[in-house]
């Protein structure tokens, strides 16, 4: 079921409720727009379900009364569908989400939603390309196009990502007034969040360089990576460029552009980088989630003494 088909069995007490939460998020709480879609998606699905599950449209009474035995059965159905563990525990994240801000506005106890337990999973780790790797995918992008220009961006793009640590989408949106690149960038995040940045020798170089063939000219409120007719560059023109490069140097499909985003984190808490700074660096708002890195560096040692201790 689509997200317009589900939204169509919703009530429009229900469709209100559910457009007034996501605009406190968006206001309030800064989240992206592609958060906002999904859980637009999640909870149109949840709300669809239980009118469908009920036979009748949900009002806003209706969800207040919601039992375990409800949420068991839309849990059991999502699963039944496909919906694999982690998804059906970023929906309930959701759900929950949603129904602590309507039960504070309608003022009911939302326990039995609260209560429902989500999947366990394992969470996936950070898979990070190893330091040659990440060198030969920047040195190979460069050879894609037979367009110098277009060459250029594309391994300055790429430089950004691994050299800074930035996201695909934060490179993206840098304007012409970034450049020429400073000491360090002021970066806007997910959910708004900004963060000072380092920039080294390295990624400025790239970015002199493409601008240098560049044929179109700088703009201050203008795309800093222009595609080739001279709009704003799509994700997917470096996305390509990376799927060819790591073809050819026959990596892994988990070698995409936020791959490098990965490797610049681990790299350097493998150089002995502190922990916090990393979580500063990458703009984490949680702790908990840079740490995710420091399985992948204990993975490393740990192979590396597999490979070097004479007992091992």
């Amino acid at each position: 079921m689509t997200t317009t088909e589900a939204q169509l069995l919703i009530s429009a007490a229900c469709r209100d409720a559910l457009q007034l939460w996501l605009q406190g998020l968006s206001a309030l709480d800064g989240a992206a727009a592609n958060t906002l879609t999904a859980y637009q998606g999640d909870l149109s699905g949840f709300l669809a379900f239980m009118t469908s599950h009920h036979g009748a449209p949900q009002g806003l009474g209706a969800l207040a009364r919601i039992s375990t035995s409800d949420m068991r059965a839309w849990m059991a159905q999502e699963r039944n569908t496909g919906t694999g563990a982690r998804s059906l525990a970023r929906k309930l994240s959701a759900v929950k989400s949603f129904y602590r801000w309507l039960a504070e506005r309608e003022g009911f106890e939302p326990t039995a939603v609260l209560a429902a337990r989500a999947p366990k999973y394992q969470k996936k780790l950070p898979r990070p390309l190893a330091q040659d790797a990440a060198r030969a995918v920047i040195d190979t992008v460069e050879l894609q196009s037979t367009t110098d220009w277009v060459a250029a961006r594309d391994v300055a793009v790429v430089t950004l990502l691994y050299g800074c640590g930035l996201r695909i989408s934060e490179a993206l949106a840098l304007t012409g007034k970034a450049a020429p690149l400073p000491a360090s960038l002021r970066i806007s995040g997910k959910g708004g969040k900004e963060r000072l940045v380092p920039v080294i020798a390295a990624a400025r170089q790239a970015v002199e360089r493409y601008l240098a063939l560049a044929p179109y000219p700088k703009e201050d409120d203008g795309p800093l990576f222009r595609g080739v007719r001279g709009g704003a560059l799509n994700p997917r023109q470096i996305q390509g460029a990376m799927a060819q490069a790591r073809a050819q140097l026959g990596l892994p499909a988990s070698a995409t552009p936020h791959a490098l985003r990965h490797s610049f984190a681990t790299h350097l808490l493998e150089a002995g980088g502190d922990l916090r700074a990393i979580q500063e660096l990458l703009g984490h708002a949680s702790l908990s989630t840079t740490q995710a890195y420091t399985a992948v560096d204990t993975a490393h040692l740990m192979a590396v003494y597999n490979r070097s201790h004479p007992k091992a």
